[in-house]
């Protein structure tokens, strides 16, 4: 639960301008998450979260940008958590996922920079991800695969 939740909460950042800790707890709660300050708390700290200005005179929180190890190894695991199977249909990778977690699978290739993914969508199970063309379609299939694969391995 921790890690879509985990998950959840990158997802909203890079959708949403969340100021605040209450801002991030009412967010989850509409998404059925039914948590509290503290442990939205917890999970800023984990996640490794920052706040940045948005050019406005506001601050809300973000991910670290680059290729921060932490980071990268969260959204492994988010995306090792919820992977099945993927396949290659010309130029879109299609993934699935364990239901409900298509969306935060997607939030976490997307900030994973993966080479020829020019950006995904989430549905419930199944993610869809365009692909710049069919050779940057087969590195990032075998990527994506190395990636769950080397996730699974460590945790075995």
């Amino acid at each position: 639960m921790k890690s879509k939740r985990h998950a959840e909460i990158i997802d909203l950042i890079g959708r949403y301008d969340i100021e605040t800790q209450e801002d991030m707890v009412q967010r989850l709660n509409e998404r059925g998450y039914n948590v509290t300050q503290t442990t939205v708390s917890r999970d800023i700290k984990e996640l490794k979260l920052s706040k940045v200005d948005t050019g406005d005179g506001k601050r809300k929180y973000s991910t670290m940008e680059g290729k921060d190890f932490a980071m990268v190894e969260k959204y492994s695991r988010v995306l090792q958590d919820g992977y099945i199977s993927s396949a290659l249909a010309t130029t879109i990778l299609v993934i699935h996922t364990v239901s409900g977690m298509a969306m935060a699978v997607a939030a976490a290739i997307d900030h994973m920079s993966i080479p020829g993914v020019v950006g995904c969508i989430g549905g419930d199970d199944t993610i869809m991800c365009a692909i710049s063309d069919r050779d940057d379609g087969e590195k990032a299939l075998t990527y994506l695969r190395k990636i769950v694969s080397e996730a699974r391995n460590a945790n075995d």
